[in-house]
């Protein structure tokens, strides 16, 4: 593997030119990347709502950090580092080194997502290292709606309750393993039901219940700034699909969520036809491309 990964090494660090480095950042480290992020509030949504919920760029208490690029001493790209791998600013060609610097920080990364072509280029580095992906989806359109929706809103559609804690959960739990294929339970059940409670408190949780107490619709806010929200978990229970109902309660998504922002953002795979056409009679717009690699 050695033999093979070496001469890709010198050729990408030769590539990257002689006044770059990688390093991860620190709390004094902070205002440079907030202000590298703001480059593209919208694609960049996720770190800038970390940075708004912790203040710092500081490695956490549960061992996420972020790379820094550097051209000298001007920071031209970044990549969080948690669970998952999240390229900021992060030109292409640079990533390389990103690759390289979280192989040999011995995590292993649940996914890596972000705008495609960077997303891409880590992971074919990546791959050369002997990591490969479950899946890879190279092409999710990343939309977003500054506009009133252009459909009725489905008022029924309302911010999730802890009270409702107990039928919400396995509601996200339906949703994750549709999408990845596992569910998010595996290893155990504490730290994603965490992750949905912290969403409900934090008023992130969207949720239809009926008077039986059934989830009709779910979604969540993952990721929130003063300037965009990011829709994420999007889900209709099986029982109520081809009825009509999904434009109406994202019409309702995006009236909740410009209570909290302005611009409304998520992504979607290419190939789901049904979800995008939702989302265009809405309102939301194509503005880039994100891809995810899944492992």
């Amino acid at each position: 593997m050695l033999s093979r990964v070496a001469p890709w090494l010198a050729s990408r660090k030769e590539n990257a030119g002689p006044g770059v480095s990688i390093r991860v950042l620190s709390g004094p480290d902070t205002a440079m990347l907030r202000e590298l992020a703001r480059t593209d509030v919208v694609a960049n949504v996720f770190i800038l709502s970390h940075l708004a919920a912790t203040g710092s760029a500081a490695p956490t208490l549960g061992g996420a950090s972020i790379f820094g690029v550097f051209d000298g001493d001007d920071l031209v790209g970044a990549c969080w580092a948690g669970a998952n791998l999240v390229p900021v600013q992060l030109d292409p060609e640079l990533a390389g080194l990103v690759a390289e610097h979280a192989h040999r920080s011995g995590r292993r990364f649940a996914s890596i997502f972000g705008p495609a072509d960077t997303v891409l280029a880590i992971y074919e580095q990546l791959e050369q290292l002997g990591q490969a992906a479950h899946e890879v989806r190279a092409d999710q359109p990343l939309m977003t709606i500054t506009e009133p929706p252009a459909v009725l809103a489905n008022t029924d559609l309302g911010f999730g309750q802890l009270a409702d804690f107990d039928r919400i959960l396995p509601a996200c739990a339906a949703m994750f393993e549709e999408e990845v294929g596992y569910s998010p339970f595996l290893g155990g059940r504490e730290f994603y039901s965490r992750r949905v409670e912290g969403l409900i408190r934090q008023g992130h949780s969207l949720v239809h219940l009926n008077a039986d107490g059934q989830v009709l619709f779910k979604a969540e806010l993952g990721a929130v700034t003063a300037d965009v929200t990011q829709v994420q978990g999007v889900w209709m229970n099986p029982s109520f699909r081809g009825l009509g109902l999904s434009a109406g309660y994202m019409a309702a998504v995006v009236e909740l969520a410009q209570q909290l922002a302005p611009v409304t953002s998520l992504y979607v795979n290419d190939y789901n036809a049904r979800a995008r056409a939702t989302y265009e009679r809405v309102g939301f717009r194509q503005v880039g491309t994100f891809a995810t690699v899944l492992f």
